[in-house]
């Protein structure tokens, strides 16, 4: 494509004026490159900030790679450099020579702004301008009611390289274009309402597994061009898939090509370790003090959900960027000026990102994963909070992980592992992961967590995704946790689809799936996910026999779902459980059925209650409740409901 322009430049003064004060969020339209033509001729603009360099030269396959032909002019006082090159098309592959005012440093840079890069390990950009032609427009009316705080949200977690591959060559990438209609499919039948990428945009160590960026406007060129990811987006959406992005703006590689040092000084970091290097990952932090950095982080995030119709993005190691303190010893970093250990500059980054995010994109959410008990981290700026839409709760996910891998003769001395949760579960608006973080590095698989012999492996499996789906929170799980995956994920090879041959792992799916089913049908298992009104403990002090009960209702409709959880191998065949509606309760859904595995131990459908008072409750239902198994009862009113044919 082309645009029609008098001059060599795209930048106005507003442009820079609101660059330079950390204001501009549509750098992508800017800086970076773009087909045009100047004076009739047709060709590319290039843009790119290095404020320190003496000079600045295009270099390319379409010039031999010289670092000498083709010089770019600084634009006023700006720091950017710009300039226009007759007869470039898409395709060409080039980068920037920096020549830095200081210490004669000369560096060859891929374009921070480019939307496409060549196939690692090589390092250049490429030229690339076509757009897609977007046909999500009925996602697009409806989405902000699917990823609210009263929709159910329920999130697939992919890392595209590794969920399938070719069959016919383990070692060949599947690209964008041929995932699609198999993650689709698959998305449909499992019952996921969104699917979440880890970061796919482009990345030198394919084993950082996108967490190390070099793009952060760029599509990982592993799996094709950046239509080819519209693309795929696209079908998502026709087929009322969500899809969300891991977005990495704590910290970035040391990588040559990339932003460190850019123009041989430390533009995009800060210049002292003690604030600029991060010692877990051996990575540059960004300088969120300058305004330029800024402007470039939040363009970023705008670019994804502009250019890509991004549903959400999934801000990765928000603590990291909290802190100053953040994995470090004394004296190994810096105060603020108050004295504290609070990244004040990083906390305002934040709030401005997540405030300029939801006014301009209506719909979509953000999402914090912090690990530490910062308060109000998905609350309001107005009432001091960060304004994120909603936070990982990880403290869920390693007490859950931690109490389920305990023999259950054991179970009852960490009993407060199963209910701590409810001190806090509205503390913030939650989703509980299970993550890739957890599948890795010799942790095991979900599955190989379990304790006992095979059954009770998969029956407590099946009890732990009850648990989540029983929960008040929005909901994640890992690729090949939904079918019980033996080994852990491997980040070079494919998933063990071959293992959904087998009964065990296949009922373990079908459980999620109707787990999905269940949690997207019933209002009152995800309207008040973030709100106290629609819990209600019924047993959280039965630890003796490791069992725990709640109800979840909808005030609003006055459904209610009552979840009963056994984490022991023994068979209750006459359980009582107080509840406040008298009547007929349907059961929803047994983990203990046959189809997914189980012994078949249950209710015949449902119970009704009996008239006296238990759990400090009315009425009464006496239940057959399954071994490591987990029974959700819908209270359908008075009197058991007729039989249809």
């Amino acid at each position: 494509m082309g645009q029609k322009e008098p001059g060599i430049s795209l930048l106005t003064d507003d442009d820079l004026h609101l660059f330079n004060e950390g204001s501009h969020f549509h750098l992508y339209e800017k800086l970076g490159n773009h087909a045009v033509e100047c004076k009739g001729k047709p060709g590319v603009y290039f843009a790119v900030w290095a404020p320190n360099a003496e000079s600045v030269h295009v270099m390319g396959d379409f010039n031999q790679w010289s670092r000498s032909n083709h010089p770019l002019s600084p634009k006023g006082h700006s720091g950017i450099w710009e300039g226009f090159i007759a007869g470039i098309e898409t395709g060409n592959c080039y980068k920037y020579y920096v020549q830095s005012k200081w210490n004669g440093y000369k560096v060859e840079k891929a374009d921070p702004f480019a939307s496409w890069h060549e196939i690692p390990p090589k390092t250049g950009s490429v030229i690339w301008g076509s757009e897609h032609e977007w046909k999500d427009q009925s996602w697009m009316e409806k989405r902000k009611n699917r990823t609210s705080h009263k929709a159910p949200v329920s999130v697939y977690e992919v890392h595209l390289g590794s969920w399938k591959r070719d069959p016919n060559d383990p070692s060949r990438l599947l690209s964008y274009r041929e995932l699609a209609p198999m993650l689709v499919d698959y998305i449909k039948e499992t019952g996921f309402t969104h699917v979440e990428f880890l970061p796919l945009m482009e990345h030198p160590f394919y084993g950082s597994w996108g967490y190390q960026l070099t793009g952060f406007f760029a599509a990982s060129s592993r799996y094709g061009t950046p239509e080819d990811f519209a693309f795929l987006v696209d079908l998502l959406h026709q087929n009322d898939i969500g899809v969300i992005l891991d977005w990495v703006p704590s910290h970035f590689p040391n990588d040559a090509h990339g932003l460190a040092y850019f123009d041989g000084t430390h533009l995009f970091e800060h210049e002292d370790p003690k604030q600029g290097f991060h010692p877990d990952w051996k990575s540059y932090i960004f300088n969120y003090g300058r305004h330029e950095v800024r402007s470039f982080l939040i363009s970023s995030a705008f670019y994804w959900l502009d250019r890509f119709h991004i549903d959400g993005l999934r801000v990765d190691a928000v603590a990291s960027m909290l802190y100053l303190d953040y994995s470090r010893q004394d004296g190994e970093w810096i105060p603020n000026q108050h004295g504290g250990n609070e990244n004040l500059e990083a906390i305002e980054f934040l709030k401005r990102l997540n405030t300029e995010v939801y006014q301009h994109f209506p719909g979509v959410q953000m999402i914090a994963e912090e690990s530490t008990a910062w308060p109000m981290v998905s609350r309001p700026l107005y009432l001091g909070g960060l304004g994120f839409g909603y936070k990982w709760d990880m403290g869920w996910m390693h007490d859950s992980l931690s109490y389920i891998s305990h023999d259950a003769v054991y179970r009852k001395y960490h009993h407060h592992q199963l209910t701590f949760r409810g001190l806090y579960a509205f503390s913030e608006n939650y989703m509980l992961p299970l993550s890739h973080d957890e599948v890795v590095h010799g942790k095991g698989s979900l599955v190989e967590k379990m304790p006992g012999d095979n059954w009770q492996k998969f029956a407590n499996l099946r009890l732990l995704f009850a648990n989540m789906f029983g929960q008040p929170a929005k909901k994640l799980v890992f690729m090949g946790g939904e079918f019980g995956q033996w080994r852990e994920w491997n980040h070079d090879a494919s998933l063990d689809w071959h293992l959904l041959d087998h009964a065990k792992h296949k009922g373990v799916k079908q459980w999620v799936r109707d787990l999905n089913l269940a949690y997207r049908r019933e209002s009152a298992l995800h309207a008040f996910d973030c709100d106290s009104g629609g819990f209600d403990w019924v047993d959280c002090d039965n630890a003796d026999e490791s069992i725990i009960s709640w109800e979840r209702t909808n005030p609003e409709t006055g459904e209610i779902i009552l979840v009963v959880l056994n984490y022991t191998p023994v068979v209750r065949e006459t359980y009582r459980v107080g509840v406040k509606q008298g009547g007929f309760w349907s059961e929803i859904l047994n983990s203990d059925a046959p189809d997914y595995g189980g012994t078949g131990v249950g209710n015949l459908g449902g119970v009704s209650t009996e008239d006296f008072g238990w759990h400090w409750r009315p009425y009464c239902l006496t239940i057959a409740l399954p071994p490591l198994g987990a029974v959700f009862f819908k209270y359908e009113g008075k009197g058991k409901p007729s039989v249809k044919s």
